[in-house]
């Protein structure tokens, strides 16, 4: 079987994915076995427009190459097709198995015409496509960095590494989000190998999207089977992000604390509350899938079990606006105690924010308390 490339892109044109690198020009003469060998051959349907295709060399002549597709015809390499292969065909011949595309059907000399450089990059496509189903992961150098990821080269293809596809430990966490340092980050990666899997393989645009997330399931498994959930560990914080902090456990293991499980009070910004290589107490409180979800709001008492002796409806109590969202505004009775003053108790959310500034204290009509559940509502006293 006869497979070659040029240098043109593989679809799409998209610029992280698709792209066929000068240096994958290759070729393999003879080669029959295997399952596309075994699809190819089997085929009882004419051959379509882009369909890959297999048969014998019948005849070389000038500029032209015929291959015999029984029982459906003659298929032709001629034209631009030839010359962009020509190298490969030097090595071409007479009762050599090829594999090629269909780039068109039935020309007015009656032979279908084909390309032996589209057939590499549907074939190498075919081959991505199978590794994201089997989940298949690959050690692969990084070629380039951009402030959106990595750029990975993988069986001649250019497919794209996403900053949110990294794995914990190549993540960049960096103060404020800035996306310049970031980029610093990043680039730091170029000329690494990284273990990754494709998780996005889409040939008509081009696209080869990998992720390191989960490539190496069993290292990571062998670190957090030693884990159990109601653990109390300390470590270190690797990075703050808009959703919570990353701790470090131990070498190789990072923990996910969510922003709602950072403390009973509200929190708005994670990156404010802890600081990269801060130490931190946290619990388990999850293991799945591999990943380890931490709290360290589960280490301090629930004060809403202390305001279930405290307080009741009807009850009338002094409040704190801490934050607006769409259903009105919260308001807090005590360090992480906060209940909903509704928006319908005004005319609308310009009124509510004109008689409740955030920060101000003001009188309030408990009118719903289910400390159970956490959830209160209150009334401003008129």
């Amino acid at each position: 079987m006869v497979i070659a490339t040029d240098e043109k892109s593989a679809g799409g044109g998209s610029s992280f994915g698709g792209k066929i690198t000068n240096d994958e020009s290759e070729e393999v003469i003879g080669e029959k076995s295997g399952p596309m060998a075994d699809i190819l051959r089997t085929s009882t349907k004419p051959p379509a427009l882009d369909d890959v295709v297999e048969g014998s060399v019948i005849a070389i002549g000038r500029a032209r190459v015929f291959i015999d597709l029984h029982p459906f015809g003659t298929g032709i390499i001629y034209g631009r097709e030839y010359l962009s292969a020509r190298e490969t065909l030097k090595n071409v011949h007479l009762g050599d198995t090829v594999t090629a595309k269909v780039v068109g059907s039935d020309n007015e000399e009656g032979y279908i015409e084909l390309s032996l450089r589209e057939a590499r990059q549907a074939l190498i496509w075919n081959e991505a496509e199978s590794a994201m189903q089997k989940k298949a992961s690959f050690e692969l150098p990084v070629t380039e960095a951009n402030k959106g990821g990595l750029i990975i080269n993988w069986n001649g293809l250019q497919g794209f590494l996403p900053a949110s596809q990294l794995a914990t430990a190549h993540y960049p966490r960096v103060p404020d989000g800035d996306k310049e340092k970031i980029f610093g980050e990043l680039k730091k990666l170029v000329g690494q190998k990284l273990e990754v899997m494709v998780i996005t393989a889409n040939p008509k645009e081009g696209k080869l999207i990998f992720s390191e997330k989960g490539a190496a399931p069993t290292e990571r498994a062998s670190l957090v089977e030693k884990y159990n959930v109601g653990d109390v560990l300390e470590g270190i914080v690797t990075g703050a992000t808009e959703f919570g902090v990353f701790v470090k456990l131990e070498e190789g293991l990072e923990g996910l604390v969510h922003i709602s499980e950072m403390d009973w009070a509200l929190v708005e910004n994670p990156k404010a509350r802890y600081k990269t290589g801060e130490t931190v107490k946290v619990k388990v409180i999850e293991i799945k899938d591999g990943k380890i979800s931490l709290s360290i709001k589960a280490l301090i008492e629930d004060p809403w079990k202390a305001a279930a002796a405290k307080y009741k409806k009807d009850q009338k109590v002094d409040a704190v606006i801490i934050k607006y969202n769409k259903h009105g505004a919260l308001a807090s009775i005590e360090e992480g105690v906060a209940g909903l003053v509704h928006i319908s108790e005004f005319t609308s959310e310009e009124d509510l924010r004109q008689k409740l500034e955030l920060g101000k204290v003001y009188p309030f009509t408990i009118t719903f308390f289910e400390p159970k559940d956490r959830r209160m509502t209150l009334k401003p006293v008129a």
